[in-house]
């Protein structure tokens, strides 16, 4: 599967068309324009390509993996539903412009009254799209705030052995999930998101990402987490339809209405202590992991994609983490993982503050996440490497027709 792409687009360029006096009305016009309505003048850049922002599922989930993140989570500052109703509308319009490769808001970050504040901040003047996508999703603190029940699929994760738990790394009444090929497109994308918010919502926490660690489509390769190894080779897969049904989006019958094609979305941040883990023999490592280190094989086969052999007298050990996470060992369930390495910098203590931001979309995170992250946290011998500092699950609702806004079914019923 590839992306939804189109010709490729600056948003210098759109500057400087709209510069002139032929300003951009609304979100649909810049979508309008950047799928080649004018600027036929330019070569196709594949790093500008654009990703419908509308369709029956939000764009970021099955999308092929970009490679850089950058996620946030806000908290509300006022109950005031129309208040929130308002900032879910221009957040919308801001996002669809921006995916398309526009600006925020029309003016932009150097054409309007030079005596006021632009209405971009201007970071990502003359980059392209580059395949930007933004995910919306609803924290339960927000529909307990303002007084909508919360779906049983939504309720708080049950606390983990081993969890070391930080809450400003956790929790969010909102969320919002930039991924794009650029991270300064994806930077960009946040940043003007938030400064919109600002009245309405605060930053509660947030987490840059690079160097994806799941592929989403069978198009792409399996890339490696920070232990260097190859991470979620059998990652569902945007191709794969009647799986994704199966696992990832909310039918109507399991309610609310709101959330019928839409998918709910954990996120944990987990800290890798990569000095020990590089200390550790490699075949240790390959113990601990189940897989080969080179290839990404399962233990006992040649091949990254050759089926586990995960019989009690395999040589896939009781305690390895792909016989841990694997669908035979958890009822079947599975999850659709979309996470990034991270490194923010060292402790103080001469180590690494490195990890994986672990991002993942399901249909029911107490049936899919809870039951297999349980059996990682009681057995995995991998839990002696790394450390859950960071936690939160979203709702995310279903992508937009026409005219819609984020949120709209859930505020409006």
């Amino acid at each position: 599967m590839t992306r939804s792409g189109m010709r490729g687009i600056s948003r210098r360029r759109l500057l400087g068309a709209t510069g002139a006096g032929a300003a951009l009305v609304g979100a649909g016009a810049v979508a309008g324009f950047a799928a080649g309505e004018s600027a036929s003048e330019a070569p196709p850049d594949p790093a500008g390509e654009v990703v419908a922002f509308r369709g029956p599922h939000q764009a970021g989930i099955v999308t092929p993996a970009q490679d850089r993140l950058h996620f946030v989570a806000l908290d509300l500052t006022t109950t005031d539903r129309r208040a929130v109703i308002s900032l879910l509308q221009r957040w919308t319009a801001a996002a669809e412009r921006m995916v398309a490769g526009a600006e925020a808001a029309p003016g932009g970050a150097v054409n309007r009254n030079p005596e006021a504040p632009p209405s971009d901040t201007g970071e990502a003047l003359g980059l392209p799209a580059a395949a930007l996508t933004i995910t919306f999703g609803i924290g339960g603190t927000l529909l307990d705030k303002l007084g909508i029940p919360r779906p049983p699929e939504l309720a708080d994760l049950p606390p983990f052995q081993q969890d070391q738990l930080d809450p400003a790394f956790s929790g969010g009444d909102l969320c919002l999930q930039a991924c794009a090929d650029d991270p300064q497109v994806a930077v960009h994308a946040v940043r003007n998101l938030v400064r919109t918010g600002f009245g309405t919502t605060s930053v509660r926490w947030s987490q840059l990402g690079f160097g994806r660690t799941s592929s989403t489509s069978t198009a792409q390769q399996t890339h490696r987490n920070l232990f260097g190894f190859k991470d979620g080779t059998n990652n569902l897969k945007a191709e794969e339809g009647a799986l994704l049904d199966e696992h990832v989006w909310v039918p109507p019958a399991q309610g609310p209405a709101w959330m019928a094609g839409g998918t709910y979305l954990v996120a944990r941040r987990i800290r890798m202590h990569v000095e020990t883990w590089d200390r550790t023999s490699l075949a240790e490592q390959e113990s601990l992991t189940g897989r080969t280190k080179g290839v990404g094989a399962p233990i006992g086969q040649a091949q990254e994609f050759d089926l586990p052999n995960l019989a009690p007298d395999s040589p896939i050990g009781a305690d390895a983490h792909i016989r841990l996470a694997s669908a035979q060992n958890n009822g079947g369930a599975r999850i659709l993982r979309r996470g990034y390495n991270f490194v923010d910098g060292s402790d103080g203590l001469g180590h690494l503050n490195a990890g994986l931001f672990f991002v993942a979309f399901m249909r029911d995170p107490h049936r899919q996440f809870v039951p297999m992250q349980s059996q990682l946290a009681r057995f995995d011998k991998m839990m002696e490497y790394i450390e859950h500092t960071g936690s939160a699950v979203f709702a995310i609702p279903p992508g937009l027709g026409d005219g819609g806004y984020w949120g709209r079914t859930v505020l409006e019923g």
